[in-house]
């Protein structure tokens, strides 16, 4: 490998760190990454010390991020040379040890992708070379041995169990666990050791923080037997390490979290696994933890670098409540007071950080306070122990809280002005413990504590901060976030009054106050009621829709830079809320919203940086067009196209799937039957194969051609675009994530195009499915295949049938049909599940018995195998889906940001009948058998007195006498 092109390669890396270069930066290196060796200098790159370590941390973030897309095919192929698969394996783990943590952090999530479809099989020696590394005392070398293993054990953690990774996991601990030990008991003696070294001891303790990381990776799905046999020694060990503490591993950071704490986290972390999974091992050797939990919890101070830890000490209490023999140690009232007043509280009570942080940082306040967010904070993980002793002693741990709540309520009422915390815990801990369960998505709170009366409390104490002037931000916070957590509890009567009230704070100039408003009025909007009815009445929203989302718009264009336009997407989603609820009521203001849209693409398209904020404003761009396009098609068209094609010039990669979704929206919804040139010159640029190399694009792409191809037949015949259109199929069709897309596209081409312009191209067509389906099918293949089974053959109006189908299918191997047929399309068309689909079956099945030249004279007994097979489509006939104009609520922890594509739901394309003449499939085949009888000669009465059992006779001719 030439000196230059290290060289080269390193200073477009330096390059790409400057933002005013990094776009032509980018593509150079992608350049680059065509020639082969490339992996192998960008490691050489982070290996070297002669470059900046900037640019050694863009190598190693370079090569993840090029082995994730590169190191192998759906099918587990390699798609690098195979000498440069083989250095990289060679290479990696010596590098990930030698190298600092920031880049060990970057090649670790490399192996971690290599070894997802390498490990172990393909890369057996790699437990072996680990071990062969490990020493009694180099921390340096050790950590990097750790870091590389718990980058590929941590992978088990989420996975069900199955054969293959017991199989993987039992692999590494035949070879990995007793080492592994070793290293543990090494680490503890150099700990004692380094005693009076600070330096040391924190890397001695970064290592015992891997391992504590390790012992989970290692303990996550079963109980290693090893680690049985030793788990006494291995328990003394944590709880040695748990009280451990030594001055030369504190921080002088009130907010930074340090080693020890992190040490002690990870304790936690494996305690917690071990409570919950392996209780009869564990159970004995419970008692001392618990103890010391208690200790530690009720000594610990309120700085912020605690946080994680006491979190942490109290989900293990939580989990060791969870277990009724435990848990009745807190069976009683005393020590439940003990537990709330010295443990609960002061865990529950603001902080002054929690203050400054509401003040300073409000969005990264709203992210940890809200509801259903993950962050591990004291206040989430002291509710969560407070209400795992409820579900235990419901009455006991209700009546305790309550002593608690009123003195607070107490309290401020004799000083609301300097006492306003007392009421912010009161309210806090009134709404931990009227909560039952977890609080869902659509509903909030489902289930109340029937000692409490939410109603009450809502009147007494909570209403008057939400009409209050003049009172401290936090509590108009808390009262909005009881609207916002008890939304299911109020009545219609206090959502008239509540609803203007959450309104009107979205004027608050508090940051946290109008975004906790913006969060509650799109839930509020958002719920129904029995009869799927919206809560708030459609036309009170639309009168005042216009100030509402002007206002919104205005917050969240406050700050004109991209990421701070981005950074609210709670702002957002209220948008896309209102704009969902009052639908056509959008017409008036269409000027308004448009012109916001645009000006808020424009600016974040330069840096897209909050995936959320992006999604719920493509969303809000997708639920526009959806209400007013099919009136104002020509204006959003006009209007949407240049910031939508400097999106697609510039290679705005987050935004393109989300435009040609738009695009394919707008289309759809111009009534008139033309192409306008406007989409006539987007044919030839998305028909580019390096479009479809981006796998974000490709959903999105087939959802935009899908639009096209039926308006645009012609041009596409003109322009000989088939070819390249039918490319695109081929592709789709040979990979496992796009076999869907591939029969989407297929069938809409079919059904689009002129037959005599397709006439060249069916035996191939038909080849590469019968190829797929014989070689790799998959379930979902083998059922999208039955369904195009069945879209040829019942549209004999078309040119097709199923005679149509045998003559090709003839073309590639005489009588292959009839295989086919008997092993995939009777028996399993019953499993077809999508009601159109079953429907389209029925009518194939029907006209195959009426029409099919085939079946007299090839397969007879097919003629009376399909009978019986329609009679039981029949016994359960498909109902069409009843139209639903409701948009699903996307659960945002579900989007799978950073794959490229995420479905708008307002541009969801809605199933299509095939047959909306057909109404009552049954009545309609026994027409159909009847009418066509006499064509026929009689022949198929004829058919049904000979081929059929008595059973199968009778219910046919009881159909075809209806």
């Amino acid at each position: 490998m030439a000196a230059t092109d290290i060289r080269n390669v390193a200073q477009l890396l330096q390059l790409s760190l400057d933002p005013r270069q990094n776009k032509q930066a980018e593509a150079a290196i992608t350049q680059e990454a065509q020639k082969p060796g490339f992996s192998l200098i960008l490691l050489q790159i982070v290996a070297s010390e002669t470059f900046p370590s900037t640019i050694r941390l863009a190598s190693a973030l370079y090569f993840k991020n090029f082995i994730k897309r590169t190191w192998t095919d759906e099918e587990g192929n390699y798609k690098l040379p195979q000498n440069e698969v083989v250095a990289i394996k060679q290479e990696l783990i010596g590098l990930m040890t030698s190298v600092p943590p920031n880049m060990q952090a970057q090649l670790g999530e490399a192996i971690s992708a290599i070894a997802e479809s390498d490990f172990w099989e393909r890369w057996d020696t790699l437990v072996d070379d680990l071990i062969s590394r490990l020493t009694p005392d180099n921390a340096t070398v050790n950590n990097g041995v750790l870091q590389v293993a718990h980058s590929i054990f941590k992978r088990w953690r989420p996975l069900f169990r199955s054969d293959a990774l017991f199989t993987e996991i039992n692999h590494v601990l035949s070879k990995f666990s007793t080492p592994f030990l070793t290293l543990m008991e090494n680490t503890d003696a150099v700990i004692t050791k380094s005693q009076n070294n600070p330096a040391a001891l924190q890397e001695a303790f970064t290592t015992l923080s891997l391992i504590m990381k390790l012992f989970y990776d290692l303990s996550c799905q079963d109980l290693p037997p090893v680690f049985e046999e030793n788990l006494q020694a291995i328990s003394g060990l944590l709880h040695k390490y748990l009280v451990y503490d030594s001055p030369a591993l504190h921080t002088d950071d009130d907010s930074e979290s340090g080693v020890l704490e992190y040490v002690k986290a990870g304790i936690f972390e494996a305690l917690i696994l071990y409570v919950q999974k392996y209780e009869d091992a564990f159970g004995p050797l419970l008692a001392q933890f618990v103890d010391s939990s208690w200790n530690f919890l009720m000594t610990v101070g309120l700085e912020t670098k605690y946080d994680i830890l006491v979190s942490r000490a109290l989900q293990f209490l939580t989990s060791v409540a969870r277990i009724p023999q435990h848990a009745q140690a807190f069976n009683n009232p005393q020590i439940l007071g003990q537990v709330i007043e010295k443990v609960i509280l002061p865990n529950l009570s603001l902080r002054e950080s929690d203050v400054e942080l509401f003040e300073d940082e409000p969005i990264e306040f709203i992210r940890r306070d809200l509801e259903g967010s993950d962050s591990d904070t004291r206040r989430r993980a002291a509710t969560d122990f407070l209400r795992q002793l409820m579900t235990q002693f419901e009455k006991l741990v209700t009546d305790g809280v309550m002593t608690y709540m009123n003195h607070y309520l107490e309290d401020y009422a004799k000083d609301r002005k300097n006492n306003w915390r007392s009421k912010d815990t009161a309210v806090y801990l009134f709404s931990a413990i009227a909560a039952k369960g977890t609080a869902t998505a659509g509903q909030g709170v489902k289930n109340i504590n029937p000692n409490v009366n939410v109603l009450e409390f809502f009147e007494k104490h909570i209403a008057e901060d939400l009409t209050a002037e003049s009172i401290e931000p936090i509590l108009k916070v808390d009262a909005i976030k009881f609207v916002y957590i008890f939304r299911s509890q109020l009545t219609l009567q206090y959502w008239r009054v509540a609803f203007p009230l959450l309104v009107k704070h979205l004027g608050s100039s508090n940051y946290v106050v109008y975004t906790y408003a913006a969060i509650a009025v799109e839930r509020v909007l958002f719920m129904t009621d029995d009869n799927r009815q919206p809560i708030i009445p459609k036309v009170d929203v639309v009168a005042s829709s216009k100030d509402l989302l002007q206002h919104l718009f205005a917050l969240i264009q406050k700050d004109s830079a991209p990421e701070k336009i981005q950074e609210n997407e709670f702002l957002m989603r209220c948008v896309m809320r209102v704009l969902i609820f009052i639908r056509d009521g959008v017409l008036p203001t269409t000027d308004l919203v448009l012109t916001n849209f645009i000006n808020i693409t424009k600016v974040i398209r330069h840096n897209p940086s909050n995936p959320r904020f992006q999604y719920y404003h493509f969303e809000g761009i997708g639920a526009l067009i959806r209400y007013t396009a099919s009136t104002l098609h020509e204006k959003l068209e006009k209007s949407l196209y240049d910031p939508f094609a400097a999106i697609l010039q510039e290679d705005v990669q987050e935004f393109i799937p989300y435009v040609f979704q738009l695009f394919a929206a707008l289309l759809e919804a111009n009534p008139t039957g033309t192409l306008s040139n406007y989409y006539k010159g987007l044919i030839t640029p998305i028909l580019m194969p390096a479009l479809w190399e981006s796998k974000g694009n490709v959903p999105a792409l087939v959802r935009l051609l899908t639009s096209i191809i039926p308006r645009g037949a012609q041009d596409i015949v003109q322009n000989n675009q088939i070819e390249p259109i039918l490319g695109i199929f081929q592709k789709l069709v040979a990979s496992k994530t796009h076999e869907a897309l591939a029969f989407e596209l297929i069938e809409n081409v079919i059904s689009s195009l002129p037959l005599k312009a397709l006439e060249p191209y069916f035996v191939t067509i038909f080849q590469l499915l019968l190829t797929r389906l014989s070689n790799s099918k998959t379930e979902l293949f083998s059922q999208r295949f039955i369904t195009f089974y069945h879209f040829i053959s019942a549209r004999e109006d078309k040119g097709l049938g199923t005679d149509f189908f045998i003559k090709i299918t003839d073309q590639i191997q005489h009588d292959i049909f009839k295989p086919v047929y008997l092993t995939i399309i009777l028996p399993d068309t019953q499993k077809l599940t999508r009601p159109f689909d079953r429907k389209t079956a029925v009518v194939s099945f029907a006209k195959t018995l009426t029409d099919s030249q085939a079946f007299i004279d090839r397969y007879p007994k097919g003629w009376s195998l399909t009978c019986e097979k329609l009679l039981e489509l029949l016994t359960n006939p498909p109902v069409p889906p009843a139209f639903d104009d409701v948009i699903p609520d996307q659960d945002i922890d579900d989007l799978s940001f950073g794959v490229g594509y995420t479905q708008l739901n307002t541009c969801r394309r809605l199933p299509q009948d095939p047959f909306p003449e057909i109404v009552d499939v049954k009545s309609w085949v026994g027409q159909f058998l009847r009418q066509a009888d006499p064509r026929h000669n009689g022949r198929i009465s004829k058919f049904v007195q000979e081929r059929l059992s008595p059973d199968a006779r009778q219910n046919l001719l009881d159909y075809m006498q209806g």
